[in-house]
């Protein structure tokens, strides 16, 4: 099973190899090898529970070995790491919920009020786990245009680069958060449809 010794193939080979028509089985096996221990050390540092840890992480090779042919994964190790917070967030509302069925305190509205709660957390730190991975100077424009204010012809003295330029990695910063957001809504769509 798997490749072998003689080569190693790079994350989007092993993309190539399961989303075709005829998927690589293999491909799917090399990828949770080389993934397995990592998400589950994220999920264990969040849940501190070696066997929920286990269940989250298992769900989501399920789930990108059931869905690998309409998915659309730009980047591997951020689509599975963004994968599991989301799968760990959902536990832990899920077990709040649990908790506050057994508490005397229960109210339908809180129940009602954590989920958005956790979703626009979540989402916070996925588009901040993205934009930290844009390019440098991609990263930087957008960081001055959307979380300091500023505007392009103030960006472009700042960072003693043409209007156009910053113009050009605006754009290209954008483009790459809203293909980000098709992979994670498509996330969010999975994870509710598994509640019913």
């Amino acid at each position: 099973m798997g490749y072998g010794a003689q080569r190693i193939y790079t994350d989007t080979e092993l993309l190539e190899r399961l989303q075709r028509k005829a998927s690589d089985e293999s491909a799917f096996e090399a990828i949770y090898d080389r993934y397995w221990n990592k998400l589950l050390a994220i999920a264990y540092n969040h849940l501190r529970d070696k066997q929920a840890s286990e269940e989250v992480v298992q769900e989501i090779f399920i789930t990108l070995w059931e869905r690998r042919s309409k998915v659309e994964i730009e980047s591997l190790p951020a689509y599975l790491a963004t994968a599991v917070k989301f799968a760990v967030f959902k536990a832990i509302a899920t077990e709040k919920r649990h908790q506050d069925l057994i508490s005397s305190n229960y109210t339908q509205e809180t129940v009602q009020w954590d989920e958005p709660q956790i979703h626009a957390r979540f989402l916070e730190e996925y588009l901040n786990t993205v934009t930290e991975s844009l390019p440098e100077k991609c990263r930087l424009v957008f960081i001055y245009s959307r979380q300091q204010g500023l505007v392009i012809p103030d960006i472009a003295r700042e960072m003693n680069i043409s209007p156009k330029t910053v113009e050009a990695h605006l754009s290209k910063a954008l483009k790459i958060l809203r293909l980000s957001l098709k992979d994670i809504q498509l996330l969010m769509m999975v994870a509710l449809l598994k509640e019913f």
